[in-house]
């Protein structure tokens, strides 16, 4: 069992975002990864179209025997992850706009919240803000067309450094010191952010926090694989294969094979 992959999926390229952590804390997994994007964005889609998709492309994870699944976007985890954990045995990992270590380490008691629709009305994002922000203020701002611009890999387009700032300058105008990134697509805007954010505002990346939960729910579930292997990278897409590998080709000297669905 240790040896079977992981299974990661995402509305699109945002949960390579949590891939490239795998890969770091997990060198001896082997990973396939499910890009959505022909469905991608999730963000204003209803909960019982985000579940059916869910169900699908856990399905296939299943028929290539993946022994846990990271549901490596904030949209699908409000949505979906309730319905995949009662419905299916292998363990679930989900997405959590890091509300709490944002809240705890807050100095002027007002952070920014930067995330999909979706994600501002699932479960957990209500239930972790009203448990550990009770005394600070929680700024949420929907992050209009910005799945879009990390889809079409126009992140260093000069019109998404305007957009960005026209997003984000009325949260530092609110005295905001953290600014929790609350979609995994968002992650690979932080070299825009910084030049556009003033230096006090902490961006903060869930990726790395549910990547060391993932190790420990393999370790307690006994499937971690401790044996040195060259593991296998294998993508599937729904969309555009040759924009998946552009993508990777950018983020990693790995080797890997992606297929069309």
């Amino acid at each position: 069992m240790s040896i079977k992959p992981i299974g990661v999926f995402d509305s699109g390229l945002g949960g390579l975002s949590v891939w490239r952590e795998l890969i770091k804390i997990l060198p001896n997994e082997h990973i396939i990864y499910y890009a959505d994007s022909a469905n991608c964005p999730y963000g204003q889609k209803s909960k019982e179209e985000i579940i059916e998709l869910a169900k699908q492309i856990v399905e296939l994870l299943l028929q290539k025997e993946c022994k846990m699944i990271v549901v490596a976007c904030n949209t699908a985890t409000a949505a979906a992850i309730d319905y995949l954990r009662k419905n299916y045995s292998v363990p679930f990992i989900g997405m959590e706009p890091a509300v709490k270590p944002a809240s705890l380490n807050s100095k002027t008691k007002s952070i920014a919240v930067l995330a999909t629709e979706g994600t501002f009305n699932g479960r957990l994002y209500l239930e972790t803000s009203a448990r550990f922000a009770k005394d600070v203020k929680i700024n949420i701002k929907v992050g209009d067309g910005l799945v879009d611009i990390v889809e079409n890999n126009l992140i260093l387009e000069e019109n998404t450094r305007k957009h960005l700032s026209e997003l984000v300058q009325p949260l530092v105008n609110l005295n905001v010191d953290h600014m929790v990134l609350g979609c995994t697509h968002y992650p690979f805007l932080i070299p825009v952010l910084k030049k556009i954010l003033p230096r006090k505002v902490k961006i903060i990346d869930p990726a790395p926090a549910v990547v060391k939960q993932a190790y420990r729910v393999l370790e307690s579930n006994q499937i971690l694989n401790t044996q040195k292997i060259q593991p296998g990278y294998i993508f599937y897409t729904s969309g555009d294969e040759k924009l998946l590998d552009r993508f990777l080709k950018n983020l990693t000297k790995k080797k890997y094979s992606i297929y069309k669905v």
